[in-house]
């Protein structure tokens, strides 16, 4: 897919480091946990090239579906370690000049991400496509699953409950450093009577970002600009219509209304790494629990195929 590792990279190295996370935030087993392994089996190994370094997956604790006494969090023990291990995965990776690939897990990962590419950089921005806001307060959340909270967190909006580690990292972006595309979430929030976010970080709709992935790619790259040139790229596959990709939350589980195509997203993705400085990304929210035959996991493998000769400019 890209080239050669001796015709881009310094002395040959490897620019891609594929980092696996085996996490589930509903401390289900495996569910989300179970994601690594299955997209390797389908070939995500591969599609990166010769460029690429992979990683051994993260190391966690076994899952606990119960909230922890005091913050909330819904298997706080995996979490906490997930976040501190990946952190260090995520730095160094950055560190050495390479482009880190998160794959596996959910929307938490950002809690160690962001803080990495900040403390490497100096400063961090983020992109990110969700079908969610996940600016959910601790104090509101009905769950205590992070990845409803992450946006919260990174902003400083939430989190005088939260863990000491996490509060030690928290928070790490200005409002103006986020751009948000594909929310389609209003339902879901009213019920839980969670605010929007609208008024403080950039944000573009699922019905928006429908009718021009390209342009709003750019025009959300270039809006946090101002507040980094380096930036990180979160792809949560709940931006996706149900029809085109149904393997995510939990069995029974009320599904968002509309969404984005493959097609749209692929537009979108590459886009915004064509406007240059894109540091790391990760995807995320894939359950292969509800993918017995893995059909769901081969068009993961094909997206990022796609996305993959433009990962790491």
């Amino acid at each position: 897919m890209r080239k050669p590792a001796t015709a881009g990279n310094i002395a040959g190295r490897a620019l891609i480091d594929m980092i696996g996370v085996p996490f589930d935030g509903m401390g289900r087993s495996p569910g989300q946990a179970g994601a690594p392994e299955a997209l390797r089996a389908a070939g995500l190994a591969a599609v990166f090239g010769p460029d690429v370094a992979m990683e051994p997956d993260l190391v966690l604790p076994g899952p606990v579906a119960q909230r922890a006494a005091g913050s909330g969090l819904l298997n706080e023990r995996a979490l906490l370690q997930m976040v501190d291990a990946l952190y260090r995965r995520v730095r160094s990776s950055l560190s050495a000049g390479r482009f880190p690939f998160v794959y596996g897990a959910d929307c938490s990962v950002l809690l160690a991400a962001v803080p990495a590419l900040r403390d490497v950089a100096g400063r961090a921005a983020l992109v990110f496509v969700d079908g969610h806001e996940d600016a959910t307060p601790m104090n509101l959340s009905t769950s205590g699953e992070a990845a409803n909270m992450e946006i919260a967190l990174l902003l400083g909006l939430t989190g005088e409950r939260a863990p000491q580690p996490l509060r030690d990292r928290l928070p790490a972006l200005p409002p103006g450093a986020v751009a948000m595309l594909g929310p389609r979430d209003h339902l879901f929030r009213q019920a839980a009577d969670v605010p929007t976010v609208a008024d403080q970080v950039w944000l573009r709709s699922a019905d928006e970002v429908s009718a021009d992935p390209r342009g709003y790619a750019r025009m959300a790259v270039e809006h946090i600009a101002a507040y980094g040139s380096r930036w990180w790229l979160h792809i949560d596959l709940d931006v996706l219509t149900r029809s085109e990709f149904a393997a995510c939350g939990a069995t029974g589980e009320v599904m968002l209304a509309g969404g984005l195509t493959w097609q749209q997203l692929a537009e979108l993705v590459v886009s915004a790494l064509h406007s240059r400085g894109c540091a790391g990304w990760s995807l995320s929210i894939y359950n292969p629990d509800l993918d017995p035959d893995r059909s769901a996991a081969r068009d993961i493998v094909e997206f990022v195929a796609r996305i993959a000769p433009s990962a790491g400019r």
